[in-house]
């Protein structure tokens, strides 16, 4: 695994900012090439979870193109990243539909309404459009209802009773997304039952996409068991596979620099920082997980224990409580780790709180480049 040199980022980081260290990406990148060109399958990178656009060309060196969720997703991997672009949605709009017609080569539905429904637009296509269906396995993986797109009375996917009597004329293939920061294992569970539910209707299908939530990249994930997989639905189906990972492009790779604004003593100590969970990292409240911060401890494992808030006026704008082993002071800088995936897409201008710079890395060169500033403008651009 390819380690990042915090030390000289925070030293080189303007704050409040996140930095992408350009030499992880790769790490990650040469393991997804592994796979592709060893299963022969396709991998997609989903914008979801990280459309920091100016690394798209490196990214493109390996990746076949990307999986968008609406019409903007859609044009901007039109537009820089090049490759194939696979769209899906809960549910489209016809102006939606008549724009991903122009921009997507594959288009899924949600849900048989809404296939028929652009059946019309579908066929002033003439067929440069390959059109799918999402199911749903009804085989539940998700340790989070918040992820779990097989959870109960989940609006995500066709379940297979919804099938009997429909025509699937026109549809190319079938798609199913159940997974969530997963190893191999959930996966192949879920591909042996969506294999039982669904395999009648492969045979007459062109390709399969297994979504994403595939932890590919990270340590102690069953690579040799994926090819394997992917290769059982080549051989016996005669389909094409794909895969649209996001967080697996980019984990570990990203930062998030802050210091310390103030220290505030109410029975615990305080420490507000210049980056906000709300603002910065929502997935700590919304998902909610602890990240890890470089140097850091669990509360009490190391002498001195803060708990770490945001500058917003919401009281919950809070991390989470760390240790240290040298006392915080105002300007001490913090790096919180793995900040990459649905941080930078998630973000808001709440407060009018500043947003942190965005930055790459260069471990070669040990050159640290500001890609873009935000100022005053942008915030106030956003609502007039």
């Amino acid at each position: 695994m390819i380690d990042i040199d915090i030390p000289n980022i925070l030293k080189l980081a303007p704050s409040p900012a996140y930095v992408l260290d350009l030499g992880r990406l790769r790490h990650n990148l040469a393991i997804l090439a592994d796979v592709q060109q060893r299963s022969g399958a396709k991998i997609l990178f989903a914008l979801k979870a990280f459309s920091f656009w100016p690394v798209f060309p490196l990214i493109a060196q390996t990746l076949k193109g990307v999986c968008a969720s609406s019409p903007w997703e859609a044009r901007l991997g039109r537009e820089e990243f090049g490759g194939e672009v696979h769209s899906f949605s809960a549910a489209f709009k016809e102006a939606d539909v008549e724009d991903l017609l122009t921009l997507s080569d594959h288009l899924v539905f949600n849900s048989f309404a809404q296939l028929e429904r652009f059946r019309p637009l579908l066929a002033k296509a003439n067929g440069r459009v390959s059109i799918g269906l999402r199911v749903n396995p009804q085989h539940s993986e998700g340790a989070v209802p918040l992820y779990d797109p097989c959870a109960p009375k989940s609006r995500l996917g066709i379940p297979r009773v919804e099938f009997d009597g429909r025509s699937l004329e026109g549809v190319d293939g079938l798609h199913f997304h159940t997974l969530c920061e997963q190893l191999f294992e959930p996966l192949a569970r879920t591909a042996a039952v969506f294999e039982e539910k669904f395999g009648e209707f492969l045979p007459q299908m062109k390709w399969v996409n297994f979504g994403g939530g595939h932890h590919i990249t990270r340590e102690g994930y069953d690579i040799d068991g994926l090819i394997k997989l992917i290769r059982h639905f080549q051989d016996k189906y005669g389909v094409a596979v794909y895969l649209e990972p996001g967080e697996a492009v980019v984990i570990g790779t990203g930062l998030l620099v802050g210091e310390v604004l103030d220290l505030v003593r109410n029975e615990v100590d305080n420490a507000i920082l210049d980056v906000s969970a709300t603002c910065h990292m929502p997935d700590v409240l919304e998902m909610p997980y602890r990240p890890e911060i470089y140097g850091a401890g669990a509360p009490q494992e190391k002498p001195f224990t803060y708990r770490l808030g945001g500058p917003s006026c919401l009281a919950g704008d809070v991390v989470g409580d760390w240790s240290f082993d040298q006392p915080l002071s105002v300007g001490s800088r913090l790096a919180f780790e793995d900040m990459a995936h649905y941080t930078t897409v998630k973000t808001t201008t709440f407060n009018g709180i500043q947003h942190p710079h965005l930055c790459t890395y260069e471990p070669d060169t040990g050159k640290l480049t500001v890609v873009r500033r935000f100022d005053y403008s942008d915030f106030r651009s956003r609502l007039g």
